[in-house]
């Protein structure tokens, strides 16, 4: 079957094309958010992610059932352009049917050629600035190489145990896939908290967003990557005040797209990243735990520790 990435690409490249276009003029910004955990900080908000907060979080296990969170990753997966994906396996030193000592010893490797912001994947506090600016006021000329992040890498990441709260938007929104373009501020949070009976959400939590979106993907990519329900900006305040550690949604990014009147591209990302150190996680698979009413869990990922590295391909995962 024909790789439908480039097709894909060209036409959600169109769509973002079209969105740089219509978004406002931005005035002067300020762009250096220094951290409130000192000038030396590389972790943001999982500052907040401390061991009485996995205490607390390792009680929600009440089911004893875990949840993998990550889509599949391979050539098909539909990604913001223009980022590909490629596996090769191959079988070193063993051509034409070759083996390895007297045991007959044989085996496979693989190669991945292509791009970590793909699939289910973690964007690092590297991944967005403000006109060059990242977090905790690092500007991109001081700490941005082509051989990997001087500051601000993967490789930072500490391990992460904590609570999560899954938010039922299409529950909320009494549908199947909630319709792009649809955002989600304080009311709309809110009102999911109060339908599902959750208490509330508190400092240190991976707040997780589900639209029904991943239905789309391999039905209807062009629709899947150029728009998108999600995360508004004065949402992304809201959660920012409460002190969370991260936020994902099961959709390519995160955000509302097209974005609210009068934001800025990307701005809930810069919300999140640049300006509060919150990490963000994309294409996250809930649709199970929303079956099963998983609405709060335990909530743990380690992502690979490549030195330097901007994003991650991940697989958290979540236990009731």
């Amino acid at each position: 079957m024909k790789n439908p990435l480039p097709r894909f690409g060209w036409i959600a490249g169109c769509a973002f094309a079209l969105l740089v276009a219509a978004a406002p003029a931005r005035g002067q910004m300020q762009t250096c958010f220094p951290s409130k955990f000192g000038p030396n900080d590389q972790i943001g908000a999982l500052n907040h992610v401390t061991p009485e907060k996995t205490l607390a979080a390792a009680k929600l296990i009440t089911r004893g059932k875990a949840y993998r969170l990550g889509i599949e990753t391979n050539s098909r997966t539909p990604a913001f352009p223009p980022r590909t994906f490629a596996l090769t396996v191959v079988q070193p030193g063993q051509v034409a049917g070759g083996t390895l000592g007297p045991s007959k010893t044989t085996y496979n490797d693989d190669i991945i050629a292509g791009w970590v912001g793909i699939g289910s994947q973690l964007d690092g506090l590297g991944h967005i600035g403000i006109d060059n600016v990242y977090y905790n006021c690092n500007k991109a000329a001081d700490f941005v190489k082509a051989d990997g992040l001087a500051k601000l890498g993967i490789e930072n990441v500490p391990a992460i145990a904590t609570r999560a709260v899954l938010l039922d938007m299409a529950g909320y929104f009494n549908t199947d896939i909630v319709k792009e373009g649809t955002a989600f501020n304080r009311a709309e949070i809110e009102g999911a908290l109060k339908r599902q009976g959750v208490k509330g959400i508190e400092r240190g939590d991976v707040v997780l967003f589900y639209t029904g979106w991943t239905k789309l993907i391999g039905k209807d990519d062009k629709r899947y990557g150029s728009v998108e329900p999600g995360l508004g900006v004065e949402g992304a305040k809201y959660l920012a005040s409460l002190g969370v550690a991260m936020v994902g949604a099961d959709t390519w990014g995160l955000e509302v797209i097209p974005f609210e009147k009068n934001a800025g591209v990307f701005e809930v990302h810069q919300i999140l990243l640049p300006m509060n150190g919150i990490y963000i996680l994309e294409n996250m698979n809930t649709e199970e735990m929303v079956k099963d009413k998983a609405w709060e869990s335990f909530f743990t990922l380690g992502p690979a520790r490549i030195t330097g590295a901007v994003q991650a391909i991940i697989n958290p995962i979540a236990v009731k």
